[in-house]
């Protein structure tokens, strides 16, 4: 019996060293690796989701009388054209984060953000024009509509500037950046963009306007 007993307990102590051995190896020495490859994953799955073209997207209305005027013999005459455009135009602001660049240091735990793409102001004019009023010797020609669609175009880019179109892009921007920065801090990394550390929005802000 007593060599039973004696048996048993050799085996269960081989049995507590080798399941001692391996809880040390997968929680204290291998976890280091094991851990930082999943969370760089992670962190590399959220980069992905981000990676898309984020369009914040206006409609600007508007009026303006188009006015040109050929004079002859020392401006002693002058034949004039003019006419009503009537301007429905769209109007986006976008950030193309495919074009994100970033990479990763695992020994420091840190997500470098290399390159945030600038924003790309695209106008979409659409107008039509009313009340011509043309000389023989001016009439409507094809560079007149050149200079329409470059003034409405130059108008609505004024538009766009005096108003919140930008800035809603620029936090939609922010709110993708953002979801990086919440899983790099989840995980215990740290977002840097142009050599500093990114610990919230208002440092994503701060960053961009550099």
């Amino acid at each position: 019996m007593r060599d039973f007993l004696r048996i048993a307990f050799g085996v269960f102590v081989v049995l507590f060293f080798m399941f001692a051995g391996v809880v040390l190896y997968n929680f204290v020495l291998k976890p280091d690796d094991q851990r930082m490859q999943y969370n760089s994953a992670l962190i590399q799955n959220q980069l992905k989701n981000v990676s898309k073209l984020v369009v914040t997207e206006a409609s600007y209305s508007q009026v303006l009388t188009y006015k040109d005027s050929q004079k002859y013999f020392l401006n002693l005459m002058s034949f004039d054209k003019k006419a009503v455009v009537v301007v429905n135009a769209r109007a986006t602001v976008s950030y193309d984060l495919t074009k994100l660049k970033y990479d990763f240091d695992e020994q420091r735990k840190v997500v470098r953000l290399l390159y945030i793409p600038e924003s790309e102001i695209q106008i979409y004019p659409d107008y039509k024009i009313y009340d011509v009023e043309q000389s023989t010797f001016n009439p409507f020609v094809g560079e007149d509509y050149n200079k329409i669609n470059t003034k409405v175009k130059e108008d609505i880019l004024d538009k766009i500037e005096k108003s919140t179109l930008k800035s809603n892009a620029e936090n939609r921007l922010i709110s993708e950046l953002s979801r990086i920065l919440i899983v790099t801090q989840a995980l215990g990394w740290q977002l840097e963009y142009q050599g500093n550390i990114i610990q919230s929005d208002k440092d994503i802000v701060f960053d961009l306007a550099l």
